[in-house]
């Protein structure tokens, strides 16, 4: 029977193979980033808004361009990813570009363990709670890494985006809105590359809303405000379109 240690060691190996295609890829735009491209989008930026001389905390900040985005505002950060090929690229990029940030190769679960300090800032965005089976800990994780009167904001697709599978020609509803059976999907490319030579072996786990919002409740959070949207940064489905505020609805 797997562990969760199974699955986790079976998506860092993916995002590994991952680093190095997204890097290169049209989606991530390195080059443009590289030559002083905020890659951060407008939610997040009006969410936090003046970031300058605080600390900041990203969870699963992939190879960093997110983290180093913050680092250009002012912030003082740290990133955190499982994948030791993106820490790897993020620590190199931050060198590269003359950035201070620290990065760290850890679990998202063992930041009370692997992270020194707290922080006035925590955040994590896009595509990040369905790789954990359990967000009681990874709650409680970042309640522990919290300054006193400090904030963390949060930025996800809506939980019906996962009960889609999209590993055929066509998108085909197949998951639980709260579904607590791990899912398990093999495809060739990826998000960012379709056409990649890679295969993605991936672990994930669907959670709710009302799963999200307890979680963080019980580690003792308050929240100031949950917002919905009906634009997204990523062109997530089929048929979405463009809108003239660069987003897609």
């Amino acid at each position: 029977m797997k562990t969760n240690a199974n699955y986790f060691n079976v998506n860092r190996k993916t995002w590994n193979r991952k680093t190095a295609v997204h890097a290169a890829s049209d989606f991530y735009n390195l080059k443009n980033f590289k030559e002083g491209k905020n890659s951060l989008n407008s939610y997040e930026l009006q969410a936090l808004n003046d970031v300058r001389g605080k600390t900041l905390l990203h969870l699963q900040c992939h190879f960093g361009q997110d983290t180093l985005s913050w680092s250009r505002l002012g912030a003082k950060c740290t990133g955190v990813d499982i994948s030791d090929e993106s820490i790897k690229l993020a620590i190199n990029l931050a060198h590269e570009l003359d950035l201070k940030a620290d990065f760290i190769c850890s679990n998202v679960l063992d930041i009370d363990k692997t992270v020194t300090g707290e922080f006035d800032i925590v955040f994590t965005s896009y595509g990040v709670i369905g790789w954990l089976p359990d967000l009681k800990p990874w709650a409680k994780g970042i309640a522990s890494k919290l300054k006193s009167g400090g904030v963390f904001y949060m930025l996800e697709f809506h939980p019906i985006a996962w009960m889609f599978d999209y590993t055929g020609k066509k998108p085909k509803m197949r998951y639980g809105y709260n579904q607590k059976e791990v899912i398990y999907e093999e495809y060739k490319g990826t998000y960012a590359d379709e056409e990649a030579d890679i295969i993605s072996k991936e672990y994930c786990w669907n959670h709710s809303i009302g799963e999200v919002v307890n979680a963080l409740i019980e580690a003792g959070l308050n929240f100031s405000f949950l917002n919905e949207y009906e634009e997204s940064p990523y062109n997530i489905f089929l048929n979405l379109i463009k809108t003239h505020t660069n987003l897609y609805k």
